[in-house]
């Protein structure tokens, strides 16, 4: 049985067509599925789906709750100020 992920709850789409969309998919379509992975899937979750350079590159255009934008930017922060330290 195929299912889909939790955080599309309201989408017919399955893992892997959100694996493939986050690859080939135009930029909106990266866009709002890196946006609803953010906002509704479980911290662990994301890096299945997404890695810090393609986070880091889509960041700026994701449509994001404030609360959301603020903890990943924050994230994104102390992440790169520990990779500069060589941490």
């Amino acid at each position: 049985m195929v299912t889909r992920p939790y955080f599309l709850w309201d989408y017919d789409l399955t893992e892997e067509d959100v694996q493939s969309l986050l690859r080939t998919g135009d930029e909106e379509t990266r866009i709002w599925l890196a946006s609803r992975i953010l906002e509704s899937a479980r911290y662990a979750d994301v890096w299945r789906y997404l890695s810090l350079a393609e986070l880091r590159a889509l960041f700026p255009h994701l449509k994001l709750k404030p609360p959301v934008r603020e903890a990943w930017a924050y994230a994104l922060q102390v992440w790169e100020t520990a990779a500069s330290n060589g941490r």
